[in-house]
């Protein structure tokens, strides 16, 4: 597997940066978030192998985050927090956290932890049978992870971003329905404005556009979308 990604979600600066740097002492590339309003935001651009989490945050505690990432990543979250009750390992376990570490922790305990996650997840205890990627010709798209790979460059995807290519890419030439964008993209298209998918459409276009990817979506008028392939890639 490709360097490890670690998010710490931690609102004590000088906790999450010791963190941090431990961390990185072991070769892992760390992120510590920089917006409590925007952490699911960050959390998507980063793609993060394990989320390191604390539940006393500013505005919505730790609960309420992993239940907001769940819908977006199946990542292992470790709650650390000062908290040591059992009500809390029981409330961060059933909000959807793998783990949890009490404050002040002992950083081999969470270097442990973290190694047993990666194994059980990503390694060899993985229960994981093969991840379900979608490959055109230089370009891979890893689902599970929403990132798609040009050799050894990484376009860390959001959701959305993810479900266009995963279509267009899986089709590609072929040309994709607007009906069919839309019926992936929103439960009930009924409350969904025409110029809604123009604009995820123009974001995809200009991140690929931003990683180097030279292959475009092009707009078929009357019909749909479709992914064209550039030689250079092939």
């Amino acid at each position: 597997m490709e360097t490890t990604r670690i998010f710490i979600v931690e609102d004590d600066q000088k906790i999450a940066s010791l963190l941090a740097d431990t961390l990185r002492k072991y070769q892992y590339e760390v992120e510590i978030v920089n917006s409590f309003e925007g952490i699911v935001e960050e959390t998507l651009a980063f793609a993060p192998h394990i989320i390191l989490l604390d539940i006393n945050l500013p505005s919505y505690d730790g609960y309420y985050w992993c239940r907001q990432l769940r819908q977006f990543t199946k990542c292992p979250i470790i709650f650390i927090s000062a908290r040591s009750g059992e009500m809390d390992q029981i409330f961060a376990l059933e909000n959807g956290g793998d783990d949890f570490i009490t404050k002040p922790f002992n950083y081999e305990i969470v270097l442990a932890k973290i190694r047993s996650h990666l194994r059980r997840t990503y390694g060899e205890y993985s229960s994981r049978q093969e991840e379900r990627t979608v490959s055109l010709g230089q370009l891979t798209l890893y689902l599970e992870r929403m990132e798609l790979h040009k050799k050894k460059i990484e376009i860390p995807l959001q959701r959305k971003e993810c479900i266009i290519l995963d279509l267009l890419m899986g089709q590609a030439p072929k040309v994709v329905s607007r009906e069919k964008l839309l019926e992936e993209l929103w439960d009930d298209q009924a409350f969904v404005d025409e110029n809604t998918l123009n604009v995820n459409m123009t974001r995809v276009r200009k991140k690929l556009a931003d990683y180097g990817v030279s292959s475009v979506i092009e707009t078929v008028r009357g019909a749909g979308y479709r992914f064209v392939l550039n030689p250079e890639e092939e």
